[in-house]
């Protein structure tokens, strides 16, 4: 008998929550590395991130362009919300200060995922309120599913 042991692709993110967080973008969530917010981001739900698409490993980035299945956890003051989205042959991932989830098909640089199941206004709003406190800690775990 042999075991096999399938190893996880996973790339996790750190980010910072803002009162200005309001999460209502109908087809797009970003997470960013700028620390200033106003109330017109309102995809943003999470700031002062750890990366964005440039940061991402070449592993995972290769993976993704293989056009498969990815969950997005998002946890923050132990509320948690999870997104599937999708890679394509397509992504560019090289965009220094964003990491961009969208419901669509439009890859620009900044984009990681598309034809999500959620975007920023379907996300649970006790999340929401969560990450609208200044410096809570947002931990987003990308999983190759």
């Amino acid at each position: 008998m042999s075991i096999m042991f399938i190893m996880a692709i996973i790339e996790e993110v750190i980010a910072y929550g803002h009162p200005n967080i309001r999460a209502t973008h109908r087809s797009t969530f970003e997470i960013t590395k700028e620390s200033m917010l106003t109330k017109k981001g309102d995809c943003i739900i999470g700031v002062r991130s750890n990366k964005a698409c440039k940061d991402i490993s070449e592993m995972f980035k290769k993976s993704l362009r293989n056009k498969v299945a990815v969950k997005v956890i998002i946890e923050c003051n132990c509320v948690k919300d999870e997104v599937i989205g999708y890679g394509d042959p397509n992504l560019i991932l090289s965009d220094p200060t964003s990491i961009v989830i969208r419901k669509s098909d439009h890859i620009c640089p900044r984009t990681l995922l598309i034809n999500a199941n959620k975007a920023a206004c379907d996300l649970d709003r006790r999340l929401v309120s969560s990450i609208k406190l200044l410096n809570s800690i947002i931990k987003i775990k990308f999983v190759i599913l």
